[in-house]
């Protein structure tokens, strides 16, 4: 036994390198059909490098323990873990010529091994009331992800926060609810209380020429977001004259709901970015400190 047992080490790094020399090629082809999805002059090429960026990622992950690769030089995609690391979700848009948008995405079950995972169909033509209405993964309200938000209310929950291209004249954002009830994916959850309505997923449209906050402050449990409103009163029907107007509201979670507040004080809101943040001063110690070393 103990003659053998160095074979099934090295047998066991022997797989462990070439698993790990195959995702790192396909990362590569990942990365170069990315780039294409974006940047190719024409639709057809891009709606082409995406059907093979499909592929080709699909691919990837069925490869064992894909989970833990990161795919870090794929850019064109968003690929966010769940804080409790249970899952994944890698999305992306697809942009048209008209201006108007289509989402891909999956979502990836850390198994520990074989591949698991919930394909996303972008159905958001189809969904004629989406604020009111309780999906699964082939019935995506479509957007690229950017952050996730676990909930321990007794029905364990996430909030995802996602921006969404939508026409040359708006974009959207959306907080959506990822659940998983008898081993599927459900979307949307009737846990958004304000203005005296319960929704299950809030949207968000304002015009493509602004910028909107959505973002969530841990310290505070609050989802906080500008408020939108039109340039002018009579155009309170058009959402895509919708801009931020200055003011911020938010979702404050209570007992596993999130209640809608207004007009919040956003000087008592940390920034996402304190934590980046480098005084000046400081800064210039650190350089001249640096020179003495280099001289």
């Amino acid at each position: 036994m103990l003659a053998i047992l160095p074979l099934f080490v090295f047998a066991q790094h022997s797989d462990e390198s070439g698993r790990i020399k195959q995702l790192q090629n396909y990362e590569d082809s990942l990365s170069s059909l990315g780039k294409k999805m974006i940047n190719d002059d024409t639709e057809m090429e891009r709606i082409n490098s995406n059907r093979a960026f499909i592929k080709t990622l699909v691919s990837a992950l069925k490869i064992p323990n894909s989970f833990l690769y990161p795919f870090d030089s794929v850019k064109s995609v968003s690929i966010i873990n769940s804080p409790d690391n249970r899952f994944r979700i890698i999305s992306w848009p697809i942009i048209y010529d008209d201006g108007s948008y289509r989402f891909y995405g999956t979502i990836q079950i850390n198994t520990g091994g074989n591949l698991k995972m919930f394909p996303l169909n972008d159905y958001s033509p189809e969904l004629k009331n989406p604020e009111d209405s309780i999906t699964d993964n082939r019935k995506w309200f479509g957007a690229e992800y950017y952050r996730i938000i676990p909930v321990y209310s007794p029905k364990l929950y996430y909030v995802l926060l996602g921006w969404k291209g939508n026409t040359v004249k708006s974009t959207k954002k959306v907080i959506e609810v990822l659940s998983f009830k008898d081993d599927k994916a459900v979307l949307g959850l009737p846990v958004f209380e304000g203005n005296g309505k319960t929704r299950k997923r809030v949207i968000f449209e304002y015009t493509r020429q602004a910028s909107m906050l959505l973002r969530y402050v841990p310290d505070q449990n609050l989802i906080v977001f500008d408020h939108l409103s039109p340039p002018d009163p009579k155009l309170k029907n058009q959402r895509d004259t919708y801009g931020p107007d200055l003011s911020y509201d938010g979702y404050k979670l209570k007992d596993g709901k999130w209640i809608y507040v207004e007009n919040l004080d956003m000087r008592n809101v940390p920034d996402n970015h304190d934590a980046n943040y480098i005084d000046p001063k400081k800064q210039a110690e650190i350089d001249r400190a640096n020179a003495k070393k280099d001289n």
